[in-house]
């Protein structure tokens, strides 16, 4: 049983804690070096992707617009927006949100799941043409469901613009919420269905056994994210201390940033650093 100085110490660590928090949340020098920091981290993410979008192009000129270039072109443009938004925070981050601040802050994420679901849409493809089942569907069901997902986000914004009302910032992130809830569930199905088929592939299987582990982590690592950010969205709507749409806020965005983005994009893009070959088959498959 804890002892009353016990109890006692632990009410003073706590409260020293919550001080230095607060301390922070009201430093401009901490939001200043938070914000720049995130601003190079997304900076160098995206020189990463443009990077392996131009050693992809010269190895494969030959090909269009694969699924492996358009992935690697959309972080590059994700992790840019990130970076010129946190470079110039001062402009997009305020203390009580306009409908342009959520636009700048939400369109780097919505492209952000238009990014990982094109993955998603990829693994799809290849299961389902493993399997033998029909996969002409799959690609019009991406450009439609994110379609959807962008018109719906624009209804939102639109609300916004015309409503005061604190009920218009919790739809617009409960549906941010839920979105990324849908993708996390699209990793789940079709990397595991993908990782289980590949697992009852020939053991002795040196190309088996490399996809096998390339599919496990990016399904872990995106799943993992976009629950993060399920969870932090759905938690901030409600809870205002949890925002992370202010720049008061700077090592919880700090946080958040890195756990839902920087670091899975960074891990994948790592992950999926394989070039194609340079001599293939009609049947190739952009992302290695």
């Amino acid at each position: 049983m804890a002892s009353f100085g016990d109890l006692e110490y632990g009410s003073l660590s706590a409260s020293l804690l919550l001080r230095w928090w607060n301390k922070i949340d009201e430093s401009q020098q901490w939001q200043e070096g938070v914000f720049y920091g995130l601003c190079a981290a997304y900076a160098l993410v995206a020189l990463i992707a443009l990077v392996q979008l131009v050693r992809i192009q010269l190895r494969v000129p030959e090909y269009g617009w694969t699924t492996q270039k358009v992935f690697h072109l959309m972080n590059f443009v994700v992790n840019g927006l990130r970076a010129v938004e946190f470079g110039f925070y001062w402009s997009v981050f305020h203390d009580k949100p306009k409908v342009l601040d959520m636009i700048l802050l939400d369109l780097p994420g919505l492209l952000f799941f238009s990014t990982y679901t094109l993955l998603v849409l990829f693994w799809a493809e290849i299961y389902h043409q493993a399997r033998s089942l029909p996969a002409d569907r799959l690609r019009p069901a991406y450009f439609i469901v994110n379609g959807a997902v962008y018109i719906i986000q624009v209804c939102i914004w639109i609300y916004m613009s015309f409503s005061d009302v604190p009920v218009a910032l919790e739809i617009a992130e409960i549906f941010f919420s839920v979105i990324s809830l849908c993708a996390a569930l699209g990793f789940i199905i079709y990397g595991g269905s993908l990782f289980v088929m590949l697992r009852r592939f020939p053991i002795e299987s040196r190309g088996r056994q490399k996809k096998l582990h390339e599919v496990g982590f990016v399904t872990g690592i995106c799943c993992t994210c976009f629950l993060i950010r399920c969870v932090m969205v759905a938690i901030s709507a409600f809870n205002k201390e949890a925002d992370v749409h202010v720049r008061n806020h700077p090592i919880l965005d700090l946080a958040y940033y890195m756990i839902v983005e920087v670091v899975p994009s960074a891990l994948v893009l790592f992950i999926l650093r394989k070039l194609p070959p340079k001599r293939v088959s009609d049947h190739y498959h952009p992302i290695k």
